[in-house]
């Protein structure tokens, strides 16, 4: 309990103490464009939290979760793919690489002229741009996998798809994990990206349109958000590795206290 407390402490303490920071100088700037911190807080509190939370939050978290999946599952399955077949890695990496080479920015005028301004939009654009880490992650983690595992495997004669899901897949998780990671900033900030160029509802879009109409306490609040939205979804990330991968880093800790 005690340890608990300590590593909250240790987390928490800057956050706080640049809260408090912000509120202090903020309250007596005067200027326009840095708004106290409680006005800012209030708008906070009556656009995101009430009126705006079903029109505009719900589809931004809807777009970047849909999104987010489909390059998680066309990630992990082309990259298992990629490396167990020489043939299909050969075949298909040169295509991976010359695409993941486009920023995603410049993909927002094809998407529009081939999908319009709808959800499809960004949904496609979100799922390609976050696919690439997850790929890579997953075909370096499945090559770099024990030999001896697949054939230990193979002597036992266990089924293809049950030396997939409880050798291989288990064997290359921490890289896995940590791809999708990546893949989930990098879906984050494009659901933002597409919101901003090409929309009429999200978060993205709100936020620079407040930027536009000089709104300076809209926008803040809009940064606000975006800004916890991030810290939330790599804190449910990282508690979701530690229970996925606890028997890895029990392994690590073994291997320090040895």
């Amino acid at each position: 309990m005690r340890s608990r407390i300590r590593s909250l402490a240790v987390e928490l303490w800057l956050p706080v103490l640049l809260v408090v920071g912000w509120w202090v100088w903020s309250a007596r700037a005067g200027q326009v464009f840095y708004p106290p911190l409680s006005e800012i807080l209030q708008r906070f509190h009556e656009m995101w939290l009430f009126d705006l939370f079903a029109s505009d939050v719900l589809p931004s978290l809807r777009n970047l979760l849909i999104g987010y999946v489909l390059a998680a599952v066309a990630g992990i399955a082309l990259g298992v793919m990629m490396a167990q077949s020489p043939v299909a890695r050969r075949a298909i990496e040169p295509i991976v690489h010359f695409l993941r080479s486009i920023p995603p920015v410049a993909l927002v005028p094809v998407a529009i002229l081939l999908l319009g301004f709808g959800p499809e939009m960004k949904i496609a654009i979100i799922a390609f741009s976050a696919l690439f880490a997850t790929l890579i992650a997953t075909l370096d983690g499945v090559r770099a996998a024990d030999p001896v595992l697949d054939e230990v495997t193979r002597v036992y004669r266990i089924s293809g798809r049950d030396r997939l899901f409880r050798v291989t897949l288990p064997a290359a998780a921490p890289q896995i994990l940590g791809g999708l990671q990546v893949s989930l900033v990098v879906a984050f900030v494009v659901m933002i990206t597409s919101e901003m160029l090409a929309s009429t509802e999200g978060i993205g879009y709100l936020t620079i349109l407040a930027q536009q109409t000089f709104a300076i306490t809209d926008m803040w609040s809009g940064m606000l958000l975006l800004g916890l939205l991030g810290y939330l979804f790599n804190r449910l990330f990282t508690l979701a590795e530690r229970r996925i991968l606890h028997w890895h880093v029990g392994m690590r800790e073994q291997a320090k206290t040895a």
